[in-house]
Formats: structure tokens, C-alpha cells, sequence
């Protein structure tokens, strides 16, 4: 069963492959969708100081009745904290937000401020940091791992070769049509996990022929093959949802694409709009 299996970071901290994302829901319904993806069986609750509902996945996490050390929390540092006083700052505010003694796993949600998103100004220096403070952190034992999303290879570099504690994983973009297979080779060269977040595409993916098409031959939903593509690239998934049967869905993948298929999903077309969520700088065509 997919919601038992986990992956094992850098530092040896088992991660599971499959989480609950929670961008875009409310703090004020987060607890209640946190909690119903617990009692389904979940373990990894991903979430963000930019979500504006970490008190709400904390609310959750207390209320599932599941010991904390038996959760995977993940969150994110906000991506405007470029200096080290405000990250320390921001960090200490997460976990006095969701109400926990430590977090699982904190990254910096981008390598630039979302304003600066793209652009040649790459805040190296700031993310070093930022990523001090972390590091601060992570030796007082208030965070069990360190990573980075959104990351690009220079971004990484810099990481890779100013710190002590290096970062252990990367949360990118990924889905079946825009999956970055460079990046995530070079993640990997590197000993870094990574994690696709919207799966599915933020939805858009959902009305493609070619991959209806293929969901129908397997017996499974596009949601289910997307996600299953995915962790076939050895990739950890973070669909979001608020949606119990949703929730429900997401993790029944017990079955496996064939290679040839594989291949197909790989050459996907690339989605051209991403709807709504195209006023976001990662779905705008900023990356």
C-alpha cells in the first residue's frame, strides 16, 4: 500500500512517497481536510508559511488522534525571507503557528522572492542566509531535515558548496507533459530526494485525450495515472486535495505502468495553460 511506503533522506529520515498537498485550502476547513487524510491512512502533511493555513494543519495534526511522531510534517520557509534575522524569525513562527515542538522537513520555497521570480537576480547570498538559519535549527533538533523547492541547478550549487548540512531534497513542478528530467537527474546525482508537486497538473491535465485514454486501459482514474507516473520516475508525489473521496482515490495505485507506456507519458505534449492557477510565477511560464 502506497501510503506506507517511504523514501529515506540524506540523513537518513524516512519520508513517505505519498502526501497530502494543502495549497490554496483555507485555514479555517484545513483542519478538518488534514484530519480526514490522516484517518485514510496518510502520514505526510505538506504545507507552507505562503498557504496561510499552518495553524489549521496543526489544529489537524492534534486532532487526528495519531501520535505527532508518527506524522511527517512538512512546510516552507516563505520565500521572501532572504536574510538571516527574518528566516530565523519566520521559522520560529511556524512552529509556534502550527503548534509543534519540531517540524519534519522545512524548505525555502524558492530561490528568489516570487516578485523576483525568473529573473537574473538568483539571491545567493540570501539564501545562504536563510539557509543558516535553518541550519540553526535543524543542530537545536526543531527540524529533522532541510530542503529547497523550486530549485534550480545553479541555485543548488550554491547550496551544495557554501554549506555544512546540505540540502537533502528538492520539491519541483512535475507532472506527466512538464516533468524537468535534467534537474531531477541532477537532484539525484547529488544524493537529494525529489517531489513533484501538482501531479496532476493543477487540474488541467484531467481533460487530455491521450492520457484518458491510457487511464481507461489501466482501469484507473487520470489522477491515479498521473500520480503513478511519478513515483515510477522515483519522485515523491504531493497531490492536493480537500476532497475525501479524492483523498481516498489518490492512493489506491496498486498497479504499474509499463515501460512503453512510461515512455509515451513522457512525451506527453506539454500543457500550454494552466488555467487560474497561471497567475502563479511557476505556472505562468516563468520556469
Amino acid at each position: 500500500m502506497i501510503l506506507q511506503e517511504t523514501s529515506t533522506l540524506p540523513n537518513g529520515v524516512e519520508i513517505p512517497k505519498l502526501a497530502l498537498g494543502t495549497w490554496m485550502i483555507e485555514d479555517d476547513v484545513v483542519a478538518d481536510a488534514v484530519k480526514t487524510a490522516i484517518d485514510l491512512g496518510y502520514r505526510h502533511i505538506d504545507t507552507a508559511q505562503a498557504y496561510g493555513n499552518e495553524r489549521g494543519v496543526g489544529e489537524g495534526i492534534r486532532n487526528s488522534g495519531v501520535p505527532r511522531d508518527q506524522i511527517f510534517l512538512q512546510t516552507k520557509l516563505a520565500a521572501e525571507a532572504k536574510d538571516y534575522e527574518t528566516a530565523k524569525e519566520a521559522i520560529q513562527g511556524s512552529l509556534d503557528t502550527l503548534g509543534v515542538d519540531y517540524i519534519d522537513l522545512m524548505i525555502i520555497h524558492s530561490p528568489q522572492p516570487w516578485e523576483n521570480f525568473a529573473g537574473d537576480d538568483r539571491f545567493f547570498e540570501g539564501n545562504l542566509a536563510a539557509w543558516k538559519a535553518l541550519e540553526e535549527f535543524y543542530e537545536a533538533g526543531k527540524i529533522r531535515a532541510l530542503g529547497v523547492s523550486n530549485f534550480e541547478k545553479e541555485d543548488l550549487d550554491n547550496l551544495l558548496e557554501n554549506t555544512s548540512v546540505k540540502p537533502m531534497i528538492n520539491q519541483v513542478l512535475c507532472h506527466v507533459s512538464n516533468t524537468p528530467f535534467e534537474l531531477i537527474d541532477y537532484c539525484k546525482s547529488k544524493g537529494l530526494l525529489v517531489e513533484a508537486y501538482s501531479p496532476i497538473g493543477h487540474g488541467k491535465i484531467l481533460d487530455n485525450a491521450e492520457i484518458k485514454a491510457m487511464a481507461e486501459k489501466y482501469g484507473v482514474t487520470v489522477a491515479q495515472l498521473c500520480i503513478r507516473y511519478v513515483l515510477q520516475l522515483d519522485v515523491l508525489a504531493l497531490p492536493k486535495t480537500a476532497t475525501p473521496a479524492h483523498m481516498k482515490s489518490n492512493a489506491e495505485l496498486d498497479f504499474v505502468i509499463s515501460d512503453e507506456d512510461m515512455d509515451a507519458l513522457k512525451n506527453i505534449e506539454p500543457i500550454k495553460d494552466y488555467g487560474d492557477a497561471s497567475v502563479f510565477p511557476v505556472y505562468g511560464g516563468k520556469m
